[in-house]
């Protein structure tokens, strides 16, 4: 009993302590921004809202830097020529005040991780943190210090483009992963040469543009954005993310770059975010496009007004702001709180102590690097199908045909956003069967099409012979790169090209196919799936894609990964996601499809459910489905009470077996619903997961616990609590195949 006295005055003491040497340290930086901004004329705090592209060693850049007219800078990865625009920021302009280098730095700088999409598949916060976090040493390497990323825009919608850097439809995973990877690119500490400020964007819905085209409007209500669409913002905020960026599209009829609740009310006041707010590219001047400002000047004006810090490559703020200041159409001290919020940035990153890069040329693509980015894609990659246990294919095999035009793609492989990745580093699955099996396996290789987009069916006769004289087919389909990202928007999210014919083709020769699919969104393929016997979604996986897919294919790895979003049967689906609100007439039981209807069918008012007449109600593979090498069988639920409270925990167990022959992973799920609450509740909402490894035979008992946290939700009013009554709790290995049991808040 002493002893634990003792150790609670110890631990007293020293949470004093540092509470109150950080509380020094903060109250010592913002004395030094403070005194720094007192010294500072209007023109010069202008300048550190302006954010410009790099264009290398121009005599205007340079001239702009010593009067104090750059803030920070975008796309200079060339560290000789940024050492020499920071000397001049620190030794020639009035004030030495440093310049942040940034980039987008998406998913890899030079070792390329498969896309954000891909990543979230692996449900996997340790290995998207590792990622992020070798993403920010190699690109720390070349002076970036700030990137823009994660995002973390909940994206319902596969034909948006930019579905592809998003973390899927759940808040839920979107928060943890989110979380994982802000850790990941910030590091230990910010002021480290090698952390990298994340920059949570696009705030806010952007992900929910009409029609899945980017840049689009967008009608959120308050309900919806308190519950699903800040979700993830908050939880990165909470986390200690650095900066964020106000979206291009409109929400509710006023543009995210002016929009003063989202930036001020909720941003600011409500959640107490002190860190920098930027604009997307131009999106301050597009304004006027929006019909909200009737020119450069008053889009400026608006920005600033609403809590913008930075224009990126705008001009509008250089031009105008100082104008509109003497004007009082903007108070200086807003133009000082931007300043302020960008000051402190530059402190954290420790630019004021040391604004060079130490230029390092040794490290990309180090070994350790290039496992981690084969590990992600291993635990990326998603197994939807596997008609008579097709894979793992044994080694044994005497001859493959590799078909498609995406089995030797190497930049289409890295996927979107790669400015820096290198095609010539990228191991494709051709080139990776080739050097492990091209000695003991025939490969017969023909692309069949030069690309995805390809309509020439030349090469399909060549295709059919090689597929004629293999034992296996592996089609290697999809879509490029430049079909996937921004404003890359699909109406039809079919294979493009000419991939359906030569998948019908071969499949007319009897070989069993393996389709592995490497693209940036779910792809329409429920007509094509009765041709294949397997299905591997690979999605662009990055610099060692091949190796993965390979390991895969042979059962050097068993698949893991589970969707992270709904996959639709068709496009006509779209926006599909698991999460949605039941209807007054929610589809259940048989239902009732076009090709089964009578002729001359008269329209009645009963029977009528919600559904398509001819797509159903149903996705081609649900939010959370994926297959394994073995099978996995969930035993009962057990509930540690009935009843809960506000102030009680309840715990929720499942045995998990695994009933085949090879050692996995299972990524357990659990769902919640709030039967009856003051506004409508989604029909399951994710609450947790665990991952375990079980050997052959082995059971393990999983245990969750459900706190009032768990049911919390935000009412019409704003109100966030927890209603008592009635709780559903659902635990399986997706979405759909789940177990229940019930209990009641009290």
């Amino acid at each position: 009993m002493k002893s634990f006295f003792i150790i609670s005055v110890i631990l007293f003491a020293f949470d004093v302590f540092a509470y109150d040497f950080i509380g020094k340290k903060e109250v010592e930086l913002e004395r030094k921004i403070d005194e720094l901004i007192s010294r500072m004329t209007l023109s010069e705090k202008i300048g550190q809202l302006n954010q410009l592209n790099g264009n290398g060693l121009s005599d205007n850049l340079k001239s702009q830097i010593r009067n104090g007219s750059v803030g920070t800078m975008l796309n200079e990865v060339n560290p000789e020529i940024s050492n020499e625009l920071q000397r001049i920021a620190v030794e020639e302009s009035r004030l030495g005040i440093p310049l942040i280098f940034a980039r987008d730095v998406i998913h890899g700088f030079k070792t390329v991780f498969p896309i954000p999409l891909a990543q979230a598949a692996s449900w996997d916060e340790e290995i998207v943190k590792k990622g992020a976090r070798i993403a920010a040493e190699e690109a720390t390497s070349r002076g970036i210090r700030w990137t823009f990323a994660p995002m973390l825009d909940i994206s319902r919608d596969a034909r948006w483009g930019r579905i592809i850097e998003s973390l899927g439809e759940d808040p839920y995973l979107a928060s943890r992963l989110g979380v994982a990877m802000v850790e990941g690119f910030q590091g230990k500490s910010l002021s480290s040469p090698n952390g990298m400020a994340a920059c949570l964007k696009h705030f806010c819905g952007y992900g929910a543009v009409e029609g899945g085209r980017d840049y689009n409007t967008t009608q959120i209500s308050e309900e919806q954005l308190r519950n699903i669409y800040f979700v993830p913002f908050k939880s990165c905020i909470n986390a200690g993310a650095a900066t964020l960026m106000a979206a291009f599209n409109d929400l509710n009829g006023v543009p995210c770059t002016a929009n003063r609740y989202l930036l001020n009310t909720v941003l600011r006041s409500d959640w107490n975010f002190d860190g920098v707010v930027v604009s997307d590219w131009n999106s301050v001047h597009e304004l006027i496009n929006h019909g909200y400002a009737r020119d450069g000047k008053q889009a400026a004006e608006l920005a600033v007004n609403a809590g913008v810090d930075i224009d990126m490559m705008s001009l509008d703020y250089i031009s105008s702001l100082e104008g509109s200041v003497k004007e009082k159409v903007v108070k200086e001290s807003v133009i000082d709180n931007a300043v302020r919020n960008i000051l402190r940035l530059k402190f954290r990153l420790g630019l004021f102590h040391n604004p060079y890069v130490e230029i390092k040329n040794d490290v990309f693509y180090t070994p350790e690097y290039l496992e981690a980015a084969k590990e992600s894609a291993i635990k990326s990659c998603v197994l939807l199908k596997n008609t008579d246990k097709a894979l793992p294919l044994s080694e044994k095999i005497k001859s493959i045909a590799v078909i498609g035009p995406m089995a030797d793609a190497p930049a289409d492989q890295l996927g979107a956003w790669t400015m820096d990745g290198e095609r010539q580093h990228t191991i494709t699955p051709l080139q990776d069967l080739k050097k492990r099996y091209g000695n003991t396996i025939v490969i017969n290789y023909v692309k069949g099409l030069d690309y995805s987009r390809d309509l020439d069916r030349k090469n399909f006769e060549a295709a059919v012979a090689a597929v004629e004289k293999s034992d296996v087919v592996l089609f290697f389909a999809g879509e490029e790169a430049g079909l996937t990202g921004e404003a890359r928007c699909r109406a039809d999210i079919s294979l493009p090209g000419a991939q359906k014919d030569l998948l019908s083709e071969i499949a007319a020769a009897g070989k069993p196919i393996i389709l592995i699919m490497l693209a940036g969104r779910p792809i329409e393929i429920y007509k094509e799936l009765p041709l294949v016997k397997a299905f591997l979604y690979a999605w662009h996986p990055g610099t060692m894609g091949g190796p993965a897919i390979i390991d895969l294919l042979f059962g050097k790895a068993v698949p893991s990964g589970r969707l992270p979003i709904s996959y639709p049967m068709v496009s006509a689906q779209l926006p599909y996601y698991y999460n949605h609100k039941n209807t007054g007439r929610p589809a259940v039981g048989d239902l009732v499809m076009m090709e089964n209807m009578q002729q001359n069918e008269i329209q009645t008012s009963f029977g009528h459910t919600c559904y398509y007449l001819d797509a159903g109600r149903d996705p081609l593979y649900p939010f959370g489905y994926g297959l394994s090498y073995t099978t996995f069988r969930y035993g009962e639920l057990n509930l540690s009470a009935n009843d809960m409270t506000e102030q009680s925990k309840l715990t929720v167990s499942v045995p998990v077996t695994n009933t085949g022959n090879i050692m996995a992973t299972e990524t357990v799920q659990l769902y919640i619903r709030d039967v009856i609450a003051s506004v409508t509740r989604p029909v399951k909402e994710l609450k947790a997961y665990r991952k375990v490894c079980l050997k052959p035979g082995e059971e393990k008992n999983i245990v969750f616990e459900i706190s009032i946290d768990d049911l919390k939700f935000y009412t019409a009013n704003g109100e966030y609590r927890a209603e008592p009554g009635e709780f559903i709790v659902y635990v399986g290995a997706n979405s759909r195949d789940v177990k229940e049991v019930s209990f009641t808040l009290k």
